[in-house]
């Protein structure tokens, strides 16, 4: 037995600002700790962001509720991008 999923237009904007907004921000996020050498960095970030954002895209329409998917983005961000402004003696960064 499924259970009806009631779709709100609302709900569903969520969602699309959730995958553009909350994806951009977890990619940026993830980005930061590649281990490679500052050019190869930029150029693989950019490859390495695409992944990264189509996977926060797959999970936000597939979460159980638009919030849900907002409140994991949003941790995940703040994880990743506060993360970045520990020392870097702590080994966190490269």
């Amino acid at each position: 037995m499924s259970k009806h999923s009631t779709l709100t237009p609302w709900s569903i904007a969520s969602r699309v600002l959730a995958a553009l907004i909350g994806g951009y921000a977890l990619a940026y996020g993830f980005s930061v700790y590649l281990p490679l050498a500052r050019p190869d960095r930029v150029a693989f970030a950019g490859m390495f962001s695409f992944a990264v954002w189509t996977a926060a895209v797959i999970y936000v329409f597939a979460a159980r509720s638009a919030a849900r998917a907002w409140l994991w983005l949003a941790g995940l961000t703040a994880a990743m991008c506060l993360a970045a402004f520990l020392p870097s003696e702590l080994g966190v960064r490269p």
